[in-house]
């Protein structure tokens, strides 16, 4: 599997209720749970003080990433950034990865 670091911003029209945005919330962190346990979603950074997060994701290519992003409760609200990564050769990890 390939890796991918990713930035999500949310932008938020505000034809989005508060209760909208909090019913997406609770289906994107059950959907993101499903997603771990696949093995896509490895990591997960919030930005302090944004509506901003990076993610370190997983997905054997380009495709299959663009896949489980869009099938994200949030995708029509998000504003998405992808860095494909490579093996570093000093890498603490890099042996277990």
């Amino acid at each position: 599997m390939a890796e991918y670091l990713v930035n999500i911003k949310f932008i938020w029209p505000e034809s989005v209720t508060q209760e909208e945005r909090l019913d997406l919330r609770n289906r994107e962190r059950a959907h993101a749970a499903t997603l771990v346990e696949k093995g896509h979603l490895v990591r997960m950074w919030r930005v302090p003080g944004r509506k901003e997060n990076w993610g370190l994701w997983r997905a054997r290519d380009t495709t299959e990433l663009h896949d489980v992003l869009t099938s994200l409760p949030v995708w029509p609200y998000m504003d998405l950034q992808v860095y494909p990564m490579a093996r570093h050769p000093v890498d603490p990890l890099r042996d277990e990865v």
